[in-house]
C-alpha cells in the first residue's frame, strides 16, 4: 500500500466528483476498510496459514467462491499495474518539468515513462528483488516524512494567515458542496478504496509469523488505522493548502502531484521536486509489486487447469514464473500503447479508468470474503466450539453493506460518460467470465481451487511454485547443471519458498 503514491494522485480523481468534500470520501473509505479489516482480524485469529483473500474465502465459503475471489484479485492486480505505471509516468513527467526540461509537459512524456516503468518492473520481477525492495521501502519512508513536514508547514501558514494564495483555515472540506448529493460521495469513495489496496497483505503470512493469531490481526488493523488517519489528515491539509473555493478545488483537481505542488508553493521548488521524485519511485515499486502478484496468481490459476503447460515455466535460478511475468508485463505495455494510440492522449485518463476497474473487482473479492467471514464466525466456528462475539453478527454485515452500496452507486444511475460505462462493463465481464467457467467446467474449477489452496499452503507444506522449482532443480542435477542456492525451493520450506 504505497501511501505517498496514493495521497498524491488518488484524491484528484475523487475531487472531480465531490469537489471540496474529498476528505469525506476518505472517511467513508476508512470506515469501510476497518469493517472489512475486522473480518480479516477475526478470521486470522482463528485460522493461521498462508492463505490470501481467495484462500480465506475458499475456506469460509467454499472452493468456487475462492476461485471467484482469486480471479477478481487477478483482475485487480492487472488493472493496478496499469494504474501504478501510469502514476510513475505522471509523476516522472512532472519531476522533469520541475527540473526545467520543459514548461508545459508534452502529452507523450508520461506514456513513455510509464512504459519504462513497466520495463523496469519486468526486469526486477524476473530477478532477485530483495535489495531493490528494501531500497524502495526506504524511499517510501523518506517521501512520507517529507510529506508530513510539508503538511505541518501548510497548516501553520494557513492558520497564521500567511498562505501564498490567501487561503484561510476552514473545515468546509467536511461538508458536501451545494448541489452535490450525499450519495455522490460513494462515487468518489472508489479512489479511497484504491488507496487502501493491499492493506490485508499481512493475512498471507500466517505460516511465517511468530504468534500469528495475535500479530496478524494487529498488523491488519494497524495498517488500516494508519492509512485512514494518513489519508484523512493528508487530504484535509491538501484542501486547506489549495483552498476550498471553486478556484482552489479546480487547482487541486488539476495538480499532477498534490504535495509536490504544495511543497513548491509553501516551502520551495526543491522540496516539491523531492516529493514528486519520491512518489514516482514509489509508483515504480508498486508497479513491481503488482507485476509480481499478478504473475504469481496467473501461474497458480494456469497450473490448476493445464498442469505443466501455458504459464508454468519457472526460472531455476530465481524461482520466478518467467512466462507468466513476461505475459503480464507485456500485456500491460500493450494496453498502454493501444490506449495511447486509439483512445486518449491524457495519461490521467488511463490512471483513473484502470484504478476504477481494479477497485470494483477488488471490492468483489472483499465482499465475498466478508460474506465468508460472517458465515464462518457466526455459524461454522460455533459448531467447532468457538463462541461468536456480539460484533461478529454485525460488523461483517456492515462491511457487506458499505461495499454493496458503493458498487451499486457506481452503477446506478448508469454513467453518462462512455468511459464510465466502459469501466463498469469491463469489471462486470471480468467477474461474469469466471462464473461462466465455474458453471460450464466444474472439473476445471475444482482443479483451480486445489491449485490455489496448495499454492497458498492451505493443503500441503509447499505451494506448486516451490514444487515446480524443485522439479526443475532435480532435472538439472541429473545433467550436472548448477541449481539455485540451497533452500530456495525446499519442499518442506513452507509458504516462504513458494512466495520467493
Amino acid at each position: 500500500m504505497g501511501a505517498s503514491l496514493a495521497i498524491n494522485i488518488n484524491p484528484q480523481g475523487a475531487g472531480a466528483t465531490v469537489g471540496r468534500a474529498v476528505p469525506l470520501t476518505f472517511v467513508l473509505a476508512t470506515i469501510g476498510v476497518l469493517l472489512v479489516a475486522y473480518g480479516f482480524a477475526r478470521i486470522c485469529s482463528r485460522l493461521s496459514h498462508a492463505g490470501s483473500v481467495f484462500g480465506l474465502t475458499g475456506i469460509t465459503i467454499g472452493p468456487r467462491a475462492g476461485v471467484v475471489a482469486g480471479w477478481a484479485l487477478l483482475g485487480a492486480y492487472l488493472s493496478f499495474m496499469l494504474t501504478t505505471s501510469m502514476t510513475a509516468g505522471i509523476f516522472g513527467a512532472e519531476f522533469l518539468r520541475g527540473l526545467g526540461l520543459y514548461k508545459t509537459t508534452p502529452d507523450i512524456v508520461p506514456w513513455i515513462i510509464a512504459l519504462v516503468s513497466v520495463g523496469i518492473a519486468t526486469l526486477l520481477a524476473i530477478s532477485p528483488v530483495k535489495k531493490s525492495m528494501a531500497t524502495l521501502l526506504w524511499v517510501e519512508i523518506c517521501t512520507t516524512a517529507v510529506i508530513a513536514i510539508i503538511a505541518v508547514v501548510v497548516v501553520v501558514r494557513v492558520v497564521g494567515g500567511n498562505a501564498p494564495g490567501g487561503q484561510r483555515f476552514t473545515l468546509d472540506m467536511f461538508t458536501v458542496p451545494p448541489g452535490t448529493s450525499t450519495s455522490t460521495l460513494f462515487l468518489g469513495i472508489v479512489f479511497g478504496f484504491l488507496s487502501f489496496a493491499g492493506f490485508e497483505a499481512a493475512a498471507s503470512l500466517g505460516e511465517e509469523t511468530t504468534n500469528p493469531k495475535r500479530a496478524i490481526p494487529i498488523a491488519i488493523f494497524g495498517v488500516a488505522l494508519f492509512g485512514g488517519l494518513f489519508y484523512i489528515i493528508g487530504t484535509s491539509v491538501q484542501m486547506l493548502g489549495f483552498g476550498t473555493d471553486a478556484a482552489g478545488v479546480d487547482a487541486f483537481s488539476k495538480s499532477a502531484s498534490l504535495f509536490g505542488t504544495l511543497g513548491e508553493q509553501y516551502i520551495g521548488a526543491v522540496v516539491g521536486d523531492l516529493v514528486t521524485l519520491g512518489t514516482a519511485v514509489s509508483a515504480m515499486g508498486c508497479a513491481l509489486a503488482t507485476a509480481v502478484a499478478a504473475s504469481r496468481l496467473l501461474f497458480a490459476l494456469n497450473r490448476g487447469v493445464f498442469d505443466g503447460r501455458g504459464f508454468t515455466k519457472v526460472s531455476p535460478k530465481t524461482g520466478t514464473p518467467i512466462s507468466a511475468t513476461l505475459f503480464v508485463c507485456g500485456l500491460a505495455a500493450a494496453i498502454i500503447v493501444l490506449v495511447r494510440v486509439a483512445v486518449t492522449d491524457t495519461a490521467f485518463d488511463l490512471f483513473a479508468w484502470s484504478g476504477t476497474v481494479g477497485t470494483l473487482v477488488l471490492l468483489v473479492a472483499y465482499g465475498l470474503f466478508s460474506v465468508g467471514a460472517w458465515y464462518y464466525l457466526c455459524f461454522r466456528a460455533p459448531r467447532q466450539g468457538h463462541k461468536a462475539a456480539a460484533f461478529d453478527y454485525v460488523v461483517p454485515l456492515l462491511a457487506i453493506a458499505v461495499i454493496g452500496y458503493t458498487m451499486f452507486r457506481n452503477v446506478i444511475p448508469w454513467p453518462d460518460t462512455a468511459s464510465g460505462r466502459a469501466n463498469i462493463v469491463i469489471a462486470m465481464v471480468w467477474v461474469v467470465a469466471i462464473v461462466v467457467v465455474i458453471v460450464a467446467a466444474p472439473k476445471a474449477t475444482r482443479r483451480i481451487a486445489q491449485s490455489l489452496n496448495s499454492d497458498e499452503g492451505l493443503a500441503s507444506e509447499a505451494g506448486y511454485l516451490a514444487v515446480a522449482i524443485e522439479e526443475v532443480d532435480e532435472g538439472l542435477r541429473e545433467h550436472n547443471v548448477p541449481t539455485a542456492a540451497p533452500g530456495t525451493a525446499q519442499r518442506g520450506g513452507s509458504a516462504r519458498a513458494a512466495k520467493s
